[in-house]
This record gives structure tokens, C-alpha cells and sequence, in this order.
């Protein structure tokens, strides 16, 4: 476990975890959800996770991008402590108005660290990364609050993205057993 808030695993899983029929971002089919959104409308459980998240950020990090929707709300508390510009990185840019793929400050030629809940394939961190490398953007590290991916898998190998996590998969299922 990389967090070193000894009870965090074991709160965001009785807070998160849903048993059931679930399909995923992905299409997998998960007996098990974590449902992000629990721990980040609890303004305590989402302090937490973004302070563990600011131990993970790169030192060069010049602004923090929140993924559309759940990395959204982790990327502005972790700007609001660190005092790093925040980016919120749309799926897709809008076509009305700026037409902008990402709201904020400039982004080209910037090092852009991803912020992002759950990563399980990656599918929406490798969109984002793919746009915003396209944009100028230098992104090279994602930060997430829980890995679902398999044990010692990068699903963002093959686009380069070193991935971070709070908590894993492995991390939860372990207080669940335990507790």
C-alpha cells in the first residue's frame, strides 16, 4: 500500500464498495464496483485521498489535469492545498463556444500530470493523454485515487504513462477479507 493513512483503504472500501452485476467503463463485467463518488461527496474522505495524492505528484508538475467528471473534484482540492493550477480535461472537446478540449490555463508545452478516481483499462486517462500530447502538452504521470488494474499491469504502458495510485485493487480486497 504506497498511502500513509492506515485507515484509508479500509474507509473508502466500507464507503465505495457495491456488490452486484456491474459492467464497467471498459464493458469487463465486475462483481464488485467502487462507487468514486461516495468518497469524493465526503468532503473528509476526499481530503484524505488528495493528500495522499500530493505525496505522488512529480516535482515538476506545472498543472494538475482532472478528468471529466471524478477526477475533477480530486484535481481541485489537490490545487487548492499544493497551489498548482488545475486543468479540467474534458472526453471530448466542446463543439460550442472556445471549443476547448480543456478548461483552463494553457497547456502547450506545460508538464500536465493527470489526476484521475479509478483506473481499471485506462480507456479515458489514454484518450485525455493522446489529446492533450496533441495539444503540446508533455504527460508522462497519472495520479488515481484507486488502481483496479491487475497486480504489476500498466494498463498505460503503450502510451508511455507511468501510473501512481493511491490504493489498489489488491490494497481493498485485502481490508475486506480482513474486516
Amino acid at each position: 500500500m504506497t498511502t500513509t493513512d492506515d485507515s484509508l483503504a479500509a474507509d473508502i472500501d466500507a464507503t465505495c464498495r457495491l456488490r452486484g452485476e456491474f459492467t464497467l467503463r471498459s464493458g469487463q463485467v465486475s462483481d464488485t464496483y467502487f462507487d468514486k463518488y461516495l468518497f469524493e461527496a465526503d468532503p473528509l474522505l476526499l481530503g484524505r485521498v488528495a493528500r495522499e495524492m500530493i505525496q505522488l505528484l512529480p516535482h515538476d508538475t506545472d498543472l494538475l489535469g482532472g478528468l471529466e467528471m471524478g477526477g475533477i473534484p480530486l484535481a481541485t482540492v489537490v490545487s487548492a492545498i499544493t497551489g498548482t493550477p488545475a486543468l479540467f480535461v474534458r472526453k471530448q472537446a466542446k463543439t460550442y463556444g472556445t471549443c476547448k478540449l480543456a478548461e483552463g490555463p494553457s497547456y502547450d508545452g506545460k508538464r500536465v500530470t493527470l489526476v484521475e478516481d479509478v483506473i481499471t483499462t485506462g480507456g479515458a486517462v489514454r484518450d485525455a493523454t493522446r489529446a492533450l500530447r496533441e495539444s503540446g502538452a508533455i504527460v508522462e504521470v497519472v495520479v488515481c485515487a484507486i488502481d483496479r488494474s491487475p497486480a504489476g499491469e500498466n494498463p498505460l504502458a503503450d502510451v508511455g504513462l507511468e501510473v501512481r495510485s493511491v490504493l489498489t485493487r489488491a490494497d481493498l480486497d485485502a481490508v475486506a477479507a480482513a474486516g
